[in-house]
């Protein structure tokens, strides 16, 4: 495994209303977050969406830091279920600078993300993994497959 870049200790904390910038980051930079090729600039949210996101204690963004640099994210949603366990958290992205990779980034932002569950009393997350080494990523971090087949499917409305 190689070095950490040279730099500051990272710090891995969740965002709050006052972390708008942030979201305004990742979303301007998703290609450096993202597989290569896979991603793009994306546009950010605007100032509203930014509050109301940042605002809602069921969706849950934990930032990476290497002194002001943000160098990966996790991002989840609480789900609210009609029987118990009462919630779940659905692990819906997660992203390292390409720089960062394989530095233990991604394992901290998962590390922070099972405190909170465990904080919360939330027994369960899960993830759609989109290909083998993210598979493989996740099942590093303690995920196994789930009991059946998962099949991703999508309805895109339009105009």
């Amino acid at each position: 495994m190689g070095a950490m870049p040279a730099g500051p200790a990272v710090l891995i904390r969740r965002l709050g209303p006052a972390d708008a910038s942030v979201l305004t980051l990742l979303a301007r930079e998703d290609a450096d977050f993202d597989l290569e090729g896979q991603g793009g600039g994306e546009t950010p949210l605007a100032p509203r969406g930014a509050s109301a996101f940042l605002s809602d204690p069921d969706l849950l963004t934990w930032a990476a830091f290497a002194g002001p640099e943000v160098v990966g994210f996790v991002f989840c949603h609480v789900l609210r279920m009609r029987k118990e366990p009462a919630r779940e958290l659905l692990l819906y992205e997660i992203g390292v600078r390409s720089r960062w990779r394989r530095q233990g980034v991604g394992r901290r932002l998962i590390e922070a993300m099972v405190d909170w569950m465990r904080a919360e009393g939330i027994v369960t997350a899960w993830v759609l993994a989109g290909h083998e080494g993210a598979q493989h990523f996740y099942e590093a971090c303690g995920f196994a497959p789930g009991p059946g087949p998962a099949t991703y499917l999508e309805l895109i409305l339009t105009a």
